[in-house]
């Protein structure tokens, strides 16, 4: 008599969930508020910058304790939260304002986003966000999973050098007042300013490292991980979950 093959048990996390909410929520409001140019010491921000280097510190924490699939996944729904918000930005923009409505310049000048600034936030960010966690995956086998603030300041190092390099590229290259100096200029103060986010708040990520490590009992090693990010799985057979298996 035939048996049926046995199907490999999931995982169910704790925090899986609530750190993938505040992933989502963190690019979309730092999005949001990139329209509002802050001034902060000596240099001058958009708004989102403020916030934005936190999803670069969620995504070191995903892919240091749940592996590269999963940290994946939660980057994709980021990525189609992102390309909804901004299409519905763009529809509503269009649509036609009631008669006695007297902001929708206002609407426009806040939230009228351009076709051009909508692709070069996606794709950074998705250029971005993958490097990141590859480093990150990557520097965990060859460190062998000691010292964790290498991998959170070194993937930093490249997934924000990627995403702040592409935005300004592609948002602004060639547009009117935006002269090659100016863009030197807001790539290095961006860059070092989300790098500084990144290193200030070493201690930070430790501490929820170490919490979800121990409250979840996974500590997950990429050695037989796909690394194409156009994979939607999840599965992982044959990794090592370090403490798990």
């Amino acid at each position: 008599m035939a048996t049926t093959p046995a199907v490999p048990e999931r995982r169910t996390y704790l925090y899986l969930d609530i750190i993938t909410a505040f992933f989502v929520a963190v690019l979309l409001i730092s999005n949001t508020v990139s329209v509002k140019p802050v001034r902060l010491w000596f240099f001058t921000y958009d708004g989102g910058t403020i916030l934005f280097p936190l999803s670069y510190i969620f995504g070191d924490i995903l892919t240091e304790v749940y592996g590269y699939a999963r940290s994946r996944r939660v980057i994709w729904l980021g990525f189609g939260a992102a390309a909804l918000m901004a299409a519905v930005y763009l529809l509503v923009g269009r649509l036609p304002a009631a008669a006695d409505w007297p902001f929708s310049v206002d609407y426009q000048n806040i939230l009228g986003l351009t076709p051009r600034i909508v692709v070069a936030s996606l794709l950074a960010f998705f250029s971005g966000e993958f490097s990141n966690s590859f480093v990150l995956a990557k520097m965990k086998i060859v460190t062998r999973g000691r010292w964790l603030w290498t991998r959170t300041i070194g993937s930093t190092l490249v997934g924000e050098l990627v995403d702040t390099v592409l935005f300004v590229a592609i948002a602004f290259v060639g547009a009117p007042g935006y002269p090659v100096r100016l863009l030197t200029a807001i790539v290095i103060s961006n860059y070092v300013f989300k790098v500084g986010v990144e290193v200030l708040f070493t201690p930070a990520t430790y501490a929820i490292v170490g919490f979800l490590k121990r409250r979840e009992q996974e500590d997950f090693y990429d050695h037989r991980t796909s690394f194409n990010p156009f994979k939607f799985s999840t599965r992982t057979a044959g990794a090592r979950q370090g403490g798990i298996l």
